[in-house]
């Protein structure tokens, strides 16, 4: 059974750690809005998080290939998969999430995954040797002290626990539904207009 944390709660307890948290419609606009976002991190002092369902034109084998790293040809399939953006703050910096979580220089034990903002995960997906379960984005989603706990107050968000079948298996044009699906929510009931025909 798939447990959720209720918005009240969550953002009392300010702690929406590996949560995912899916943007409403008309709540959250701009580079956010109709986003599933992976929330790595979250303290009094804000929260950081990926965006998981908004690919780039960017594969990642063009990635390697940009940051000098020489594809082997055991590298696989993974070199088609696409780069996501994953949210407006530092977008020339590469997050790589990934499970099971490896020895890598820095990374964040995240539960049941790992985040990773060093070149040598990079460098063992270039050889073949990354981890076998991989979501790899450009920038990421980042709030200060309060900012995600009044947005919450505010229903901008949904938060449902996290999980690796949607973050590594479910297609990204999916993840959406998928995460609303876990809350028993159809997307079609949700309205950014609600009270006008």
């Amino acid at each position: 059974m798939v447990s959720t944390v209720n918005r009240t709660d969550a953002a009392s307890s300010a702690d929406l750690s590996q949560q995912l948290l899916v943007a409403m419609p008309g709540k959250v606009s701009g580079n956010l809005a109709n986003t599933v976002i992976y929330v790595c991190e979250h303290t009094e002092h804000g929260a950081l998080g990926l965006v998981i369902n908004r690919p780039t034109d960017i594969t990642v084998g063009d990635l390697l290939k940009r940051i000098d790293l020489d594809l082997s040809l055991e590298i696989g399939p993974v070199q088609n998969a696409p780069v996501f953006f994953g949210g407006p703050v530092q977008t020339d910096r590469g997050f790589v999430l990934h499970a099971p979580a490896g020895g890598y220089s820095s990374s964040i034990q995240l539960g049941d995954v790992a985040l990773t903002t060093s070149r040598d995960v990079l460098q063992d997906v270039a050889h073949g040797r990354g981890p076998a379960m991989l979501l790899i984005t450009l920038g990421y989603a980042g709030w200060g002290a309060g900012q995600l706990e009044s947005e919450m107050s505010q229903n901008a968000w949904l938060n449902v626990a996290a999980n690796t079948d949607i973050l590594f298996n479910t297609p990204s044009e999916n993840r959406y539904e998928a995460a609303l699906a876990q809350l028993g929510i159809d997307p079609l009931m949700l309205a950014g207009d609600a009270g006008h025909a």
